[in-house]
């Protein structure tokens, strides 16, 4: 049990179980999954439960809420908040994640983005894809340069095989361990 799982929050009362896909509580898919397989159902549900696993090791919590940020996906308060998942048509070995933040200026959009690329990219021998691919919501005032840090750590993963970290400047900071 990780030392931070005491953050996912108090009682499960307004929350949806991690077993479960119920679609009015989760965001609709947005563009960065228009041209792919959306997984809907247990498809769903499967990969969000291991989600919440990955995010719980890898320490992926949203602070204002105080809990694993998988849980968000689950919080009735939030139903159009959270991750949509959609495996690549042309190459079944890519996910496409696409996370929608509770509002338009969610301070922590970055870090959480970034945090749940490293997650699911640094432990894939625990999944089924070669690359989960990840991007923020249009909603989102800084999608443009959080996805295109995204995009760059997302080739630099793909040409090494490794996880780096990535400045603002977009320069690789190979000293920073992941």
């Amino acid at each position: 049990m990780s030392l931070l799982s005491g953050l996912r929050g108090g009682s499960d009362v307004g929350f949806d179980s991690y077993g479960t896909f119920v679609p009015e509580h989760n965001p609709d898919p947005g563009p960065f999954l228009s041209d792919a397989s959306v997984l809907t159902g247990s498809d769903h549900a499967a990969f969000h439960r291991l989600t919440m696993d990955l995010f719980d090791e890898r320490g992926v919590y949203d602070m204002t809420f105080g809990y694993n940020l998988a849980r968000l996906n689950l919080d009735h308060r939030h139903p159009d908040a959270g991750f949509r998942y959609a495996r690549e048509s042309e190459d079944a070995s890519v996910l496409r994640a696409e996370f929608t933040p509770t509002t338009e200026f969610c301070p922590q959009s970055d870090t959480l983005t970034v945090g749940s690329f490293r997650a699911w990219n640094g432990l894939t021998d625990r999944h089924e894809y070669d690359v989960v691919r990840v991007r923020v919501s249009p909603i989102h005032h800084q999608s443009t340069r959080i996805n295109d840090k995204l995009q760059r750590l997302e080739t630099q993963f793909r040409q090494t095989g490794e996880l780096q970290a990535d400045d603002e400047d977009g320069a690789s900071d190979d000293s920073v361990p992941f």
